[in-house]
């Protein structure tokens, strides 16, 4: 049976749990499944539905909202976002109801056009300036470019003082309904923002500003759970949206043959003989969704790579390109690699970490096992780097 729940009088959640999807984008690990928030807000005279769900969960959307009232009874239905995981059930909804009005922004109407198949003439173009009356009950829009498409909005409903983010203050798990009800909430958060919206910090603060701005009494987000205490998730956003540090390393690895293992447990002892906090992935069993969710507030990173034909070994490629492409806010580095008959791999790491404008304060190459020098340059360079976090405040 479909089951709704009422947050406030007239305001139902009724989103849908995906406990199956293991996978997002093909490329971002979710282990605890995620949910498509949609919620229904019922004023005096016209009812909006925010946001929808994922194509293949019409159905299941439909019996939620009939338990409510009819599809053709909606009036306004808000894309906060054109992205599928969001605005897929839009066509479906449109189809059934000949009268509702989509709201979105001015970028938001030609996605709608393109990826959706919207018609320009069922579509109201939103700003910061627009208010839509319910009946007691005001929608007004926030702009939040890029988090984390260029068309993003927030609602928020006056009256109740209910924010929508969409993808902001989200988190991919299909437990609970309150974040209250959900174990380790913050981590599922951060994980989520280090892979969704950690390379946008500085449109994320400035979002961020917009909504301190605000009387929020629940951030009900696209994904993850409803926070009916909001503290938590605005310290937490306020941290990682400014890019503040911990005196913390992220070191990942992989190792063929032991030597470069071998240099990282080193490296490791001696940073934390100096006090630093390291979270440590081999990067063969891990899951680098766990790995961006240390970037969102490390310091430090230390990548170590086998060479592979000439070049860095493949999961550190791969792994060096997400962190390309996530900029997280770390400052230092160190490269360690071994080698069996030729070297390359600390070359194409530095080349390929470049636009991070990192400062890497020791780098070392092994042909074949390391010795005791090796070893030696090894503890100098952690010795460097432990010297070089040591007082650090926040990276902006």
């Amino acid at each position: 049976m479909a089951t709704t729940t009422e947050m406030r009088p007239g305001l139902h959640h009724v989103g849908v749990r995906d406990w199956s999807r293991r996978q997002f984008d093909a490329l971002i690990s979710i282990p605890h499944g995620t949910s498509y928030n949609a919620y229904l807000i019922q004023g005096n005279n016209k009812t909006a539905l925010v946001d929808t769900v994922a194509p293949g969960f019409e159905g299941e959307l439909a019996r939620k909202v009939e338990r409510i009232m009819g599809i053709g009874d909606i009036d306004y239905v808000v894309m906060n976002h054109a992205e599928p995981d969001h605005a897929g059930a839009i066509p479906w909804i449109l189809k059934r109801n000949g009268r509702a009005r989509l709201l979105t922004t001015r970028k938001g109407a030609r996605m709608a056009a393109r990826f959706h198949n919207v018609p320009e003439d069922r579509i109201d173009i939103v700003t910061e300036d627009t208010t839509i009356e319910l009946g007691r009950r005001t929608l007004r829009f926030i702009d939040a470019p890029f988090l984390h498409w260029p068309e993003t909005m927030f609602t928020y409903l006056v009256e109740d003082r209910v924010l929508f983010p969409c993808d902001f203050f989200g988190a991919h798990t299909a437990f609970g309904l309150y974040a209250d009800e959900v174990e380790d909430t913050i981590y599922h958060a951060k994980r989520y923002f280090g892979e969704i919206m950690m390379p946008f910090r500085p449109m994320a603060n400035r979002a961020l500003t917009k909504v301190k701005g605000l009387d929020v009494e629940l951030i009900a987000p696209g994904h993850g759970p409803v926070y009916r205490d909001c503290s938590a998730i605005l310290d937490a956003y306020t941290r990682w949206c400014t890019g503040q540090t911990r005196n913390k390393a992220t070191v990942i690895y992989v190792s063929m043959w032991q030597s470069t293992e071998r240099m990282i447990n080193t490296l490791v002892d001696v940073l934390q003989r100096c006090g630093v906090e390291v979270a440590l992935y081999n990067l063969a069993s891990s899951d680098i969704g766990d790995v961006a969710a240390e970037l969102v507030d490390s310091r430090a990173m230390v990548m170590g790579t086998p060479v592979v034909l000439g070049g860095m070994h493949p999961l550190t490629m791969y792994a060096a390109y997400l962190l390309k492409a996530l900029r997280p806010p770390v400052k230092y580095a160190v490269i360690l690699s071994s080698y069996g008959w030729a070297g390359g791999a600390l070359k194409q790491a530095a080349e390929m970490l470049a636009p991070l404008k990192l400062e890497v304060v020791g780098t070392v190459e092994t042909s074949g096992p390391p010795t005791e020098e090796d070893m030696k340059k090894v503890e100098d360079a952690a010795g460097t780097l432990a010297e070089k976090m040591k007082g650090q405040g926040s990276a902006v």
